[in-house]
């Protein structure tokens, strides 16, 4: 007895595992290593269309058109019944600039899906660029609009289901369906202009002349709002949005006119009539808050059609309404199962991820709604959703950061750091105090000490970042403003540590360790330059002349005046030492080698 089994590759995986991968690596925008996977893909299974869609997909996003539209042709030679293939194809014409190709592509697809959203804005898109750059439009634009259903929906129509009994006419048709150039030949014929005004172009642009059910598109209009009604419009929250679509005019047909599968496709549209119906009037009753009611009709609606998802999202959206937010994530994935087997639109199916999102949300589960929202977005791309979609990441963020703060944990990490500092294991130590800072990030005593451990290991930026934050978080912490002063001192700022000595004195004027350290930055001011080399001293005037403190002291007129003072009126310059603020600058600049002396 044989099994079968799952082709893998020396990794041990698989196709679908190579997929998974590329869709993540493509969500993170990592194009490359998304074409490596999808190709990894079609190594381990060459017959899986979906695996050339998203690969397509990379090369288009790697502005590769030409990869693109090899992998779109290969999607169609697997599968003509594979409305992306086209869209993908369409999309890669149009990157290379075809337009002429592109346009012919994309009528391609929709010959064969006609409400396909995908291919639909792709179109307009082409055309709107064609347009922009003047060039010729594409050739036969009806070519694919003489579908094989043309005699049903002639039969459908009242006023042109006579013509049928005419021989001639019903040949002029047939000739239409297998040669649509013949249209232009054909045109003096009124019947068949007639049909080409009603049925191919759905009366765009004409008076409607059907006059059968006249009050069916006047029931559909909804009355304007009385100054009551407008004013509770105003306060009520905005309810969540329904999805809508055209409705198709369906009339009763006569079994003697069409033949048996006529017959079935005729009910089949009266039914999705009625289904678009029940929608709507499902749509009033969650507009009103009679939810039980909308649930009622949108259940009719399923029964009547059980092929458009639309439906199922719309009772998501009554569930998300009344907070039961199970119940939502439940049928908005039903919708996806009725979508991806009727291929729905992408932008369908995008909604309904986008609201299977926000019930996840709404339950906290902030992970699995990301993810729910970078697959809508890979269904169909949506500003809206994008920036929803930074929000919660933003969000998901700060909630993972405050969720991991524990008190008791950091002081176990911190006893950690401190034992393994005072074994010289700065390195550990590091590690031990940065886990702690996670644990408890306004902790003022643990970030200094790990500015302690990164002065150790020579990381001497760091060490001045960590013990920054120790003070803004407790200004009044000495020990911070002594650590601040030995860094900087390091880092030969001589002048930034008297500063910080001086503060911390002005705290705990007896404090030992700032008392040493001004001594200490002190005598390095008065005695270092000394021992400097005539490079060293330049090094170190032009490493404070990129302090912004420094610039703007220098830049001070009554600061400019002293200095030419001390070489030209030594007098004028010692009266105005006596002002304990320019004494104070004068001091600043010497520390910090700027200005030096004798």
């Amino acid at each position: 007895m044989s099994s079968s089994t799952v082709k893998t590759d020396a990794q041990g995986l698989s196709a679908e595992d190579h997929k998974n991968k590329g869709n993540s690596a493509l969500q993170s925008n990592q194009v490359s290593q998304a074409i490596e996977h999808y190709t990894a893909a079609i190594n381990l299974d060459g017959t899986n269309v979906v695996y050339f869609s998203n690969r397509s997909a990379a090369y288009l996003k790697k502005n590769d058109a030409v990869n693109a539209l090899a992998d779109a042709e290969s999607c169609i030679g697997l599968d003509p019944n594979f409305s992306k293939g086209y869209s993908r194809k369409g999309a890669a014409l149009h990157a290379a600039k075809r337009y002429n190709d592109s346009i012919a592509a994309f009528q391609e697809g929709l010959s064969k899906f006609p409400s396909d959203a995908g291919l639909l804005n792709g179109l307009a898109s082409v055309q709107k660029d064609q347009k922009s750059s003047s060039a010729p439009a594409a050739s036969s634009p009806f070519a694919n609009l003489f579908g094989p259903d043309l005699m049903t929906k002639i039969a459908l129509n009242a006023k042109l289901r006579p013509y049928l009994n005419d021989a001639d006419f019903v040949q002029k048709i047939k000739t239409l369906q297998s040669n649509p150039n013949a249209m232009e030949t054909m045109m003096q014929d009124k019947r068949i202009l007639e049909v080409f005004q009603h049925v191919v172009l759905g009366g765009m642009g004409m008076p409607d002349m059907d006059n059968d059910e006249p009050n069916d598109k006047s029931a559909r209009r909804p009355s304007p709002p009385t100054s009551t009604s407008a004013a509770q419009a105003k306060k009520a929250p905005e309810p969540e949005s329904m999805e809508e679509e055209e409705e198709e005019e369906v009339e009763e047909v006569f079994s003697d006119t069409l033949s048996p599968e006529e017959i079935k496709l005729a009910k089949e549209k009266k039914d999705k009539k009625a289904a678009v119906a029940a929608k709507e009037r499902g749509n009033k009753l969650y507009q009103a808050k009679d939810f039980a009611g909308a649930l009622a009709a949108y259940d009719e609606a399923v029964q009547l059609d059980s092929t458009n998802m639309t439906f199922l999202t719309n009772k998501a959206a009554v569930y998300f309404t009344q907070n039961n937010f199970d119940q939502c994530i439940e049928m908005c994935e039903a919708a996806m199962e009725v979508g991806a087997a009727n291929k729905a639109p992408f932008e369908d199916r995008a909604k309904a991820l986008t609201r299977c999102g926000k019930a996840y949300q709404k339950k906290g589960d902030y992970a699995t709604a990301i993810e729910k929202l970078k697959a809508a977005q890979f269904e169909h791309h949506d500003k809206e959703t994008q920036r929803l979609l930074k929000t919660w990441e933003l969000e998901k963020k700060k909630k993972d950061a405050l969720a991991y703060q524990d008190d008791s944990l950091a002081d176990e990490h911190k006893n950690k750091g401190n034992a393994h500092f005072r074994a010289s294991q700065f390195a550990e130590a590091v590690k031990e105090y940065e886990e702690a800072v996670k644990r408890a990030p306004k902790n003022a005593a643990i970030r200094n000490n790990l500015s302690a451990a990164l002065c150790k290991i020579m990381d001497f930026n760091g060490a001045k970042r960590e013990v920054e934050v120790a003070l803004d978080l407790d200004h009044k912490y000495v020990k911070a403003w002594a650590r601040k002063g030995e860094i900087e001192m390091l880092l030969k700022e001589n002048h930034k540590a008297m500063d910080s000595f001086r503060k911390g004195l002005e705290i705990e004027p007896n404090n030992q360790a700032c008392v040493d350290g001004l001594r200490k930055v002190s005598a390095m001011v008065n005695y270092g330059s000394a021992t400097m080399s005539e490079d060293e001293r330049k090094e170190r005037a032009a490493h404070a002349m990129a302090d912004p403190e420094i610039q703007n002291i220098l830049m001070d007129p009554i600061i400019q005046q002293i200095l030419q003072d001390f070489q030209h009126n030594p007098k004028a310059a010692n009266e105005a030492m006596r002002d304990a603020t320019v004494r104070k600058k004068i001091e600043k600049l010497i520390a910090s080698g700027v200005v030096q002396t004798a």
